[in-house]
């Protein structure tokens, strides 16, 4: 049997709509209707109208039960071909990154020439679930054999039966939130309130330089009034920063709204294509997926280590990749919070803490080649939809420098993470 060649897979596009804080112009809009706005401007830009693609992946976070096949519907509202197959991918944080890579292997192999990944969540237009009390007595309601019975079950209904359960973004294993993980990592690892601050105030700081320079002009097409992504602070400082107050911890905490990313409505895709479909097209190769890994790491008993396993990510793929951590132009790494990237950083710099996991230490990160737009502090995160703005991201630098590599990070819910090389 004849040893298959793998395909090259290239970006060679990207769309998304400006990300919104919850509750703010995005709260009367579904997640279908983001990821169609997100779609069509994809449809639009790169005028595949009409196109039959191998294949849209993607998907969402917090879904509805009505959203069971979401990423297909998202096609079926869109102007591309209706032939064109969907799936939904669901990792978390990881979501957007998943469903490139589930995209990219299938490019590789050979199995289609083209298609789309994305993501899309709203933090804005939850699931209210009813409580377990009048679950029980509806299932009762069902089974009832006469009209009487079924009045008695309902006579059973109290009034604050009828009040939802509140949603909660937790671990089930823990009970806490990746706030509440992450103000552990902060103390286990001594990262200060005021270098917090002051890696947000730069992400910040960042993403308006980025704005004023027309970055961001193409990656964002606009939906519901809004033009750019809300969350960026232009005027904050180090002073107003150092005025909130600790958003988790609110006795010893660290950690604040200033210096996490906040709860984010938005959608992002990209479009990737083998070399062959994109010279057909007459589409620029932005940049190429060449690696990925995906790791995971015990939490639970260790509670400062949800968010750090791009520990393990790292080293297993830059050995791979016959590479080190010093061997790159741009770094991405996803801003969830700020101890968390610096927590991270600090791993991969000190042989001691890496000996700790188990790997070897990376060495430094030029700061200068870090985040150099601004990121999710500044943007926003919403969960699924991230994975398609870094990507997106990525792909622009290094297209605009016209060679190079560029490393990305990526930390997610159940320990979970990701790291990608793109290069041009």
């Amino acid at each position: 049997m004849q040893a298959q060649t793998l395909r090259r897979v290239a970006i060679v596009g990207y769309s998304r709509i400006p990300f919104a804080r919850q509750f703010t112009n995005y709260a009367t809009a579904s997640n279908q209707d983001m990821m169609v706005a997100a779609i069509n401007g994809l449809i639009n830009k790169y005028g595949l109208a009409g196109k039959q693609l191998g294949e849209v992946a993607g998907g969402a976070v917090i879904k509805h039960s009505w959203e069971i096949n979401l990423m297909r519907e998202c096609v079926l509202h869109t102007s591309l071909n209706p032939k064109t197959p969907a799936c939904d991918v669901q990792q978390a944080c990881n979501t957007g990154f998943e469903s490139a890579l589930y995209i990219a292997n299938k490019i590789a192999l050979g199995q289609i020439d083209s298609g789309i990944a994305g993501g899309v969540d709203s933090t804005s237009n939850v699931p209210l679930v009813l409580n377990e009390h009048i679950r029980r007595i509806l299932l009762d309601v069902r089974r009832s054999k006469s009209t009487w019975d079924r009045i008695k079950q309902f006579s059973k209904i109290k009034l604050k039966d009828l009040t939802p359960v509140a949603p909660a973004n937790v671990e089930p294993g823990t009970g806490l939130s990746m706030g509440g993980h992450t103000e552990y990592t902060a103390k286990y690892y001594n990262i200060s309130r005021e270098e917090q601050d002051a890696f947000s105030l730069g992400s910040h700081q960042k993403m308006a330089a980025a704005v004023d320079r027309g970055f961001y002009n193409d990656l964002i097409v606009p939906f519901m009034g809004l033009e750019l992504d809300n969350n960026m602070r232009r005027d904050t400082s180090l002073e107003k920063l150092a005025k909130l107050k600790p958003a988790f911890d609110k006795e010893n905490g660290s950690l604040t709204a200033g210096n996490s990313s906040p709860l984010t409505d938005g959608a992002s895709c990209i479009l990737l294509a083998s070399e062959e479909w994109a010279q057909a097209q007459g589409l620029p190769v932005l940049a190429y997926i060449t690696h990925a890994e995906l790791s995971a790491i015990e939490y639970i008993e260790n509670k400062h280590n949800l968010l750090l396993a791009p520990v393990y990510a790292a080293p297993k793929m830059l050995k791979k990749a016959g590479l080190t951590l010093q061997d790159f132009d741009f770094y991405e790494i996803h801003e969830a919070f700020a101890a968390q990237v610096l927590a991270l950083l600090k791993i991969w710099e000190s042989p001691q803490l890496s000996t700790q996991f188990g790997v070897e230490a990376l060495g430094s990160i030029d700061p200068a080649k870090l985040n150099v737009n601004g990121s999710s502090l500044a943007t926003g995160h919403p969960f699924a939809a991230t994975g398609g703005r870094i990507l997106a991201t990525m792909a622009k630098l290094l297209h605009e420098k016209g060679s190079g590599r560029g490393f990305i990070s990526v930390c997610a819910a159940g320990g979970q993470g990701m790291t990608f090389i793109l290069e041009k």
